[in-house]
């Protein structure tokens, strides 16, 4: 089967906003005096902003409502987002979209990012032509690890399950590939740290590895 579609994870795998997220997050969480364990926080990833909220209500039995919680984490983020000097593309990815794009392979975005988050992103590195559609974790009930948000990406780009690629950087975001039965190429050579790459099909730390001659052995195109 050809690989007709490529259905990428944004944060940690587009661009490097791991970093971003994280200053935000314990920001958020000084905020509302709770102590995150870098372990708890390795758990979050991959997952919304409000199902982080919501974990965090739950596990410290806080009485704010989880919208303020949501708005102070979005607010920091904000502002890292445009001030923080550290914040690019992660290397090799706009090489890797360009490549894709020049060998007529649809891109479709599947994020658990927000709506905001995601059009901040496309606007500032101008990814848009690129990409036929973009998905957000808002458009769905269930977070990854549920292979929901997946499931639509592959029916957007109208193309069949088996012609598609994954690729993801998180435990729950590996689950959700592996759950939709879709192939997934774990990326390893970010900042995402303490998670599970066992269920990724591939596991790469380069970009390169994923150009379409070197995926002869998975897809034939």
């Amino acid at each position: 089967m050809p690989l007709n579609a490529v259905l990428f994870d944004m944060d940690g795998v587009i661009v490097d906003t791991e970093p971003l997220h994280r200053k935000a997050y314990f920001k958020m969480f000084e905020d509302f005096n709770v102590e995150v364990s870098d372990e708890l926080y390795a758990t979050f990833a991959g997952a919304t902003t409000r199902r982080v909220c919501n974990s965090i209500i739950e596990t410290f039995k806080l009485n704010a409502p989880i919208d303020e919680l949501f708005k102070v984490k979005r607010q920091h983020f904000k502002d890292l987002f445009y001030s923080d000097s550290e914040f690019d593309l992660i290397p090799g990815v706009r090489e890797l979209i360009q490549h894709y794009h020049d060998h007529k392979i649809k891109m479709v975005l599947a994020s658990s990012a927000s709506h905001t988050t995601i059009d901040m992103v496309f606007e500032k590195f101008q990814l848009k032509d690129f990409f036929i559609g973009k998905l957000s974790g808002e458009d769905f009930k269930a977070s990854k690890p549920h292979p929901e948000i997946f499931e639509k990406a592959a029916e957007m780009a109208q193309e069949e399950k088996a012609n598609c690629m994954v690729i993801e950087d998180s435990t729950n975001g590996i689950k959700s590939a592996h759950s939709a039965d879709i192939f997934c190429a774990g990326f390893s050579g970010g900042n995402t740290h303490l998670q599970d790459f066992s269920l990724a099909d591939i596991v790469i730390t380069d970009y390169k590895e994923l150009e379409v001659d070197k995926l002869k052995t998975y897809f034939e195109n």
